[in-house]
Order: C-alpha cells, then sequence, then structure tokens
C-alpha cells in the first residue's frame, strides 16, 4: 500500500510541475511516515545521498564551463572551427558540431553547450542566410555530445552512482561522442546538398594556422584533463579543480577579460546550478533506498528474465524504458532513480556497468531534445528568439542519426568498451 502510494504521490507531484528535488523528497517522506520510520530517516539518507568526493566534479565542472563562456573562449573556438570545417558544403553547419566537440571537453553540460557556443552559432548562421529550422535544430543536436565526450557531468552522477569508475566512463566516451558528431556531419551534408547550402569560406592555411594559435590555450584545456587522469596525475575528480585553475589563468592572465564583477556573477550561477544539482541527487538518494530497500530491482529483474534471458532483447527493452523517462525528468534526476533499478538487472545478463552508463547517458541526452522538459530547447529557444513549439520541429529531423549511433553503441559494446579495456584494464 505505501509503495503505491509513493508512485502515484511522484506522478502527481510531476504532473503538476512541483520541481523533481521536491517531488523525489515528498513522495518518500510519506512514504516514510507510513511506513511508521522516524522522519529523521530521510535527512540521513539524504546527506549520505551526497556524502561523496567525487561529486566535488560537479560544481568544479561548472564552474569551469562558466569561466570559459564568460571569458570569451567559446567565440576563439568557434573560429577555429569555422577555419577548419568551414570550407564544406553547409560550412557553419558543420562548424556548429565541430565547436561541440572542442567545448566538450571542457564543460560537460549540454545546457552550457547550448547557451554559451548557441547564442554565437545561431547568430553566425542566420547572417549567413541559413534557414532558422537548420541553425536551431543542429545547434540543438549537436550540444548532446558535450556530456558523452570526457569530462562529463552526468557520467561523474553515474559513476557514484554505480560505484564505477569515473576514468573507465570517460575513456568509454570518447568513441560514441565522436560517432554521434559524425553522423551529425553527414546530416548537415545531406541538408547542404538539398538545400543549396554553399561553402562558408575557403580553406586557408594561413586562417588555419592563425585561428589556431588564437585558440591554442583553449584546446589545451581537454588535453589538461584528460591527460592528467590517464597519466594518474590526478584524479577525474581533482582534474575538475584543475580545469577550474586553467579557466581562471586564461581569463585573467591571458586573455584578461575576466574582472571580479564577472568573477562574482560567475560563482553566484555555479551556486545556484550546483544546489539545484544535489538537492536533486540528495532527494533522488531515499527514493533510492526506498526503492533497493523493497527490492524492486530483484522484482523487476525477475520480471524481465522470466520474460527473456536474451541480452539484447534487455538492452532493447531498458533503452525503451530510459527513452521514456528522460522524455519527462530531468538527468540527473533520472540518473539517480534508473541506475539502482538498472545496475542489477544489467549484471545478471552480463552487461558491463561502463558500457551501461553510456546507454544511459546517450538516451537521457535524446531526452534534452524532447518535450515535455527538452532543458536545451528551451535554452535556444530564449537565445534564439524562436518559440519552444518550432525549436521542437525544427530538432526532430537530427534525432534520426543520433538514434542511430545510440543503437549501434547499445549492440557494439566494444565501441564503449575498447578504450576503457586498453587504457584502464
Amino acid at each position: 500500500m505505501a509503495l503505491t502510494v509513493l508512485f502515484v504521490t511522484l506522478i502527481v507531484f510531476l504532473i503538476a510541475g512541483v520541481p523533481v528535488a521536491v517531488a523525489l523528497g515528498g513522495a518518500s517522506l510519506i512514504y516514510i511516515l507510513m511506513d511508521g520510520l522516524p522522519g529523521t530517516v530521510v535527512i540521513h539518507t539524504m546527506v549520505n545521498g551526497v556524502d561523496s568526493f567525487p561529486l566535488l566534479a560537479v560544481p568544479f565542472f561548472i564552474l569551469a564551463g562558466h569561466l570559459m563562456n564568460t571569458a570569451g573562449i567559446t567565440a576563439k573556438i568557434f573560429e577555429f572551427a569555422k577555419a577548419l570545417v568551414g570550407w564544406m558544403h553547409g560550412g557553419l553547419g558543420h562548424v556548429n558540431v565541430g565547436a561541440s566537440v572542442i567545448f566538450a571537453g571542457m564543460s560537460g553540460a549540454a545546457v552550457a553547450d547550448a547557451g554559451g557556443l548557441g547564442t554565437i552559432e545561431i547568430k553566425a548562421m542566420r547572417d549567413a542566410g541559413y534557414d532558422t529550422d537548420f541553425s536551431v535544430g543542429i545547434t540543438a543536436a549537436s550540444s548532446t555530445i558535450g556530456p558523452i565526450i570526457p569530462p562529463s557531468l552526468p557520467l561523474v552522477i553515474y559513476g557514484v552512482m554505480a560505484s564505477t569508475s569515473i576514468g573507465e566512463l570517460f575513456a568509454a566516451g570518447l568513441i560514441p561522442g565522436l560517432l554521434m558528431a559524425v553522423s551529425l556531419m553527414v546530416m548537415v551534408a545531406w541538408y547542404a546538398r538539398r538545400r543549396g547550402y554553399p561553402r562558408d569560406a575557403q580553406f586557408q592555411l594561413s586562417r588555419l594556422g592563425t585561428t589556431f594559435v588564437a585558440a591554442f590555450f583553449p584546446l589545451l584545456t581537454p588535453v589538461i584533463i584528460i591527460g592528467g587522469i590517464v597519466t594518474g596525475a590526478f584524479t577525474p575528480t581533482e582534474s575538475a579543480v584543475a580545469a577550474v585553475a586553467y579557466a581562471l589563468f586564461l581569463g585573467v592572465a591571458i586573455y584578461r577579460t575576466l574582472t571580479w564583477r564577472h568573477l562574482l556573477r560567475v560563482s553566484m550561477d555555479t551556486i545556484k546550478t550546483t544546489a539545484s544539482i544535489m538537492l536533486i541527487v540528495a532527494a533522488a538518494a531515499i527514493f533510492a533506498w526506498i526503492l533497493t530497500a523493497n527490492q524492486i530491482a530483484e522484482s523487476l529483474g525477475t520480471v524481465l528474465l522470466d520474460f527473456t534471458s536474451n541480452k539484447y532483447v534487455i538492452l532493447m527493452i531498458m533503452t525503451v524504458i530510459i527513452l521514456a523517462i528522460g522524455c519527462f525528468m530531468e538527468t540527473i534526476a533520472a540518473i539517480t532513480i534508473l541506475v539502482p533499478v538498472l545496475l542489477p538487472i544489467a549484471a545478471k545478463v552480463g552487461i558491463d556497468p561502463v558500457h551501461l552508463g553510456i546507454i544511459l547517458i546517450l538516451n537521457l541526452m535524446l531526452g534534452l531534445l524532447t518535450p515535455p522538459v527538452g532543458m536545451v530547447l528551451y535554452v535556444l529557444s530564449q537565445v534564439s528568439g524562436v518559440k519552444f513549439e518550432q525549436c521542437v520541429t525544427a530538432t526532430m529531423p537530427f534525432l534520426v542519426p543520433l538514434v542511430l549511433v545510440l543503437l549501434v553503441i547499445t549492440f557494439v559494446p566494444e565501441f564503449s568498451l575498447w578504450l576503457p579495456t586498453a587504457v584502464y584494464r
């Protein structure tokens, strides 16, 4: 009875538009009181849920992304990408994807990509005569590369929840992220031929060299982060601190674009974002504890295994479940709820937890491009001045290559596991 009330209350809260953290915590508190447990259980479990050293990476990666945007570094990345691939048909579409791949190695968040690079990209594409639907659609789709290519905030959260090596997860995301980029560039080429988009610039080695020199220091950011992790110079959590220190160095000492006023605003934005994420993680911890205590994962696993023991069928079922939840729930909340349920099932059929992590995050990234949640769509609607409904329509065609990549990554685990196996195992 109490479990039924738990799920019904959560659904009612979410439909009513109650913030996810409040919905999870409120539904859990009602369950705890109905079950006769003291209310202090909620507080203790929530505190324990965020009492984790790897979670320290979250505020630092968020801060690093804000610093990069505020310091004007995104514009230098965009100009370098333009010189590198802008000579192709539909050049600014390819630039859009290339810039997102580069920025992914700095921010690790789709919303940061959409809000930072998106403003520059959409304006440049509009000024060059590209259709608004194409500009918004490719900007939205390419922003989802950010949380797949390391470093990645969602992968940090997953690693904490699943007790899985964050270093291995970072390594596992590199090839899938590049596959996403290639698939989107193929889509851009198709659009360019269909709509007659021209080359935006002739390839000039001198211009490439000039923009490379201008963007050289920002381009070192992913090298420092990933290189430090691989060589053992610092842990994934410590790499986030290194990213912040390097972003401050660029903004204050190299480009001198960061003022005290900028730093104050960036710090406040980071505090707000971190607080909302940590509150969700804490509230989801008590919800996950209730699911674990009632052996929900074991029960669901028994039902699935009674239906089929085929690993690939179970992977397809998981994909459908994650996609459905991703359409209605924020990424961090979905991770914290789904991991305790899906991880035991994956273990029973031999699915590597690192592989499961990449599948989970890639699925949830597609949720950022679909209503009613669709955080990336809301951000792009604000920065582009396009109605939310138009953003949804513009993004739909670009889901096709991303879904194809999702299927390849899901059913060919080697794309996710080859690099972490070569580096860590």
